[in-house]
């Protein structure tokens, strides 16, 4: 459309990177529709939660204070386990981020002298302090849990020999990360999850299994919690807070797991029955409402920046033709200077903030300096557009995001444009 072009023109991108973003757009119309699909599934599957725990304009009204008796809170807490397919959840704006739901999921279950297991290899940078992989006051290490890990096979797979070997008399969870972190390995599919679960409960069915599902939720028709996960924890900043959600974080899983959950998060005594909503409802509700389709559109973006980045000779992880699993692109750019060129691309494509510059810096419970771009509505959300990435060898970009599909394409158009305008891409 001569219009748009025009208009994309006066935003900073050239007649060069736009055809060159719609002859890959091209070839995509058979993958769209397919997670379309998946989408819509999904979506039924919200409305139908919702429906069945009779949501009404009373869920939405706010508490202060202690939270007693909170209906729309316990009610949001209804329709996650329902959607999730568990016995209990707990869905709570006093969660801070995903590190933070992962630290009280694993902290309310392990007990000293258990063990912790890690079968996919190193967990996520900061989840390495709260373990005690890397020193920190209050870690896991420090009240007496130990840790062991499995590194996957070099090909991204899990090594099961050695996993039936590590899994002991001690080892009372294992925690399973699903997407690649600041790794460039393969993000598990829910499929692979399940068999992985099942070995290992094989061997041990008293084990407890936490999933770490940020930024998988709704990219599949399942979740972790299908296949046999007995925690599955999330940020709501991420895939399920649609967009909406200011704050907070999801632990959905066994009545069991989750109440312990609660007594870690309040007190124990208290567990549940506080915790004020603040006047979060609404968003949280609406939020979880549009995440089907917000998560749809970040995943268009992933794809299509596989196929702008992949033909010009970058690895992208995954590439440009595997199913995906979730919403992060990984990128393999080379050089510090080709990720600020990307980031600097992300930043000036957003609603806010597009005048700043990215650049990388030091930043709490990373040993890397990191780069970050995200002119967001919520500060730090990672559902809306955004990059970032440790500055170190091979210098990946993390992508993802973006609250509808044509922000995201606007965002990855811009990021190609900004690489060729530093000379490190020729088209």
């Amino acid at each position: 459309m001569e219009e748009l072009l025009e208009l994309y023109q006066t935003m900073g991108i050239s007649p060069a990177v736009y055809a060159y973003g719609e002859k890959a757009l091209a070839g995509l119309k058979e993958r769209f529709a397919a997670i379309d699909q998946v989408a819509e599934y999904n979506q039924a599957k919200v409305i139908r939660a919702m429906q069945k725990n009779r949501v009404s304009a009373a869920c939405f009204a706010a508490s202060t204070g202690y939270g007693y008796d909170d209906f729309g809170r316990d009610n949001l807490e209804r329709v996650y386990a329902d959607v999730f397919h568990t016995e209990a959840a707990l869905v709570r704006p006093q969660i801070t981020c995903g590190t933070h739901a992962l630290t009280i999921a694993l902290s309310a279950n392990l007990l000293p002298g258990d063990e912790l297991l890690s079968p996919v290899g190193l967990p996520y940078d900061t989840l390495q302090e709260v373990i005690g992989i890397r020193p920190s006051p209050c870690s896991l290490a420090e009240y007496g849990v130990s840790y062991r890990q499995v590194d996957l096979l070099p090909d991204g797979t899990f090594d099961y020999e050695n996993i039936a070997k590590a899994i002991g008399s001690k080892t009372k969870m294992v925690t399973i990360q699903r997407s690649k972190g600041y790794a460039t390995r393969p993000t598990f599919s829910v499929k692979q999850i399940g068999e992985l679960i099942s070995f290992c409960k094989n061997l041990k069915p008293d084990l407890i299994v936490m999933v770490d599902n940020c930024y998988g939720e709704f990219v599949e028709t399942m979740e972790p919690s299908d296949v046999g996960a007995d925690m599955t924890v999330g940020s709501l900043i991420k895939n399920p807070g649609g967009g909406l959600a200011p704050i907070g974080g999801y632990i959905a899983g066994t009545q069991e797991c989750v109440d312990r959950c609660a007594y870690r998060l309040s007190a124990p005594g208290l567990g549940r029955e506080v915790g004020a909503n603040l006047g979060l409802m609404t968003s949280l509700y609406q939020g979880f409402f549009l995440a089907p389709t917000v998560v749809a559109g970040a995943e268009k973006g992933a794809i299509f920046a596989a196929n702008l980045y992949q033909p010009l000779g970058f690895r992208c992880v995954p590439d440009a033709q595997e199913s995906r699993h979730d919403i992060i692109q990984a990128v393999e750019l080379g050089s510090e200077e080709g990720m600020i060129a990307f980031c600097k691309g992300i930043q000036a494509a957003a609603p806010v903030d597009s005048f700043a510059t990215p650049w990388p810096s030091e930043m709490p419970g990373y040993l890397d300096r990191v780069i970050m771009a995200a002119g967001a509505f919520v500060q730090g959300s990672s559902i809306e557009l955004s990059a970032d990435g440790p500055i170190r060898p091979p210098y990946a970009v993390y992508f993802q995001g973006g609250l509808t599909w044509y922000h995201a394409k606007l965002g990855i158009l811009m990021s190609l444009q900004k690489m060729v305008d530093a000379g490190l891409v020729n088209l």
